[in-house]
């Protein structure tokens, strides 16, 4: 007979710190939103311009995401029109020399012609 033991609960839904990051930063458009987001406060409009591709749909989701995760913040201001700033955290800023690593590395991939595998 095999017993396995069950891992206490911290809270934590992560065994892995790589998966942890992953789900806070990855996917196509939050690592663009907060590499915009690194120059300074924007308006959902002004992120909507600067990620033309995205949908305002998604890009609200992902903004709500980022501020769920505390990587921004959304500044709501009484004014009309409504207007709604968004900023990078104390946070959020940790991720950008990840980010700036990424960004190296993709160079390599838009500069060189050829194939992937010879890169290494």
């Amino acid at each position: 007979m095999v017993t396995t033991q069950k891992k206490k609960s911290s809270g934590n839904p992560y065994n892995c710190p790589l998966t942890a990051a992953v789900d806070k930063i990855g996917g196509r458009w939050k690592p663009i939103i907060l590499f915009y987001l690194s120059n300074g406060n924007k308006r959902f409009g002004k992120l909507a311009a600067v990620v033309p591709m995205i949908s305002k749909k998604v890009l609200s989701q992902q903004l709500k995401e980022l501020a769920d995760d505390g990587l921004i913040v959304r500044k709501q201001f009484d004014e009309v029109p409504l207007r709604v700033e968004y900023s990078l955290t104390d946070f959020g800023k940790s991720v950008l020399p990840i980010l700036d690593k990424i960004c190296e590395w993709g160079k390599q991939l838009v500069d060189h012609d050829v194939p992937v595998q010879d890169l290494v």
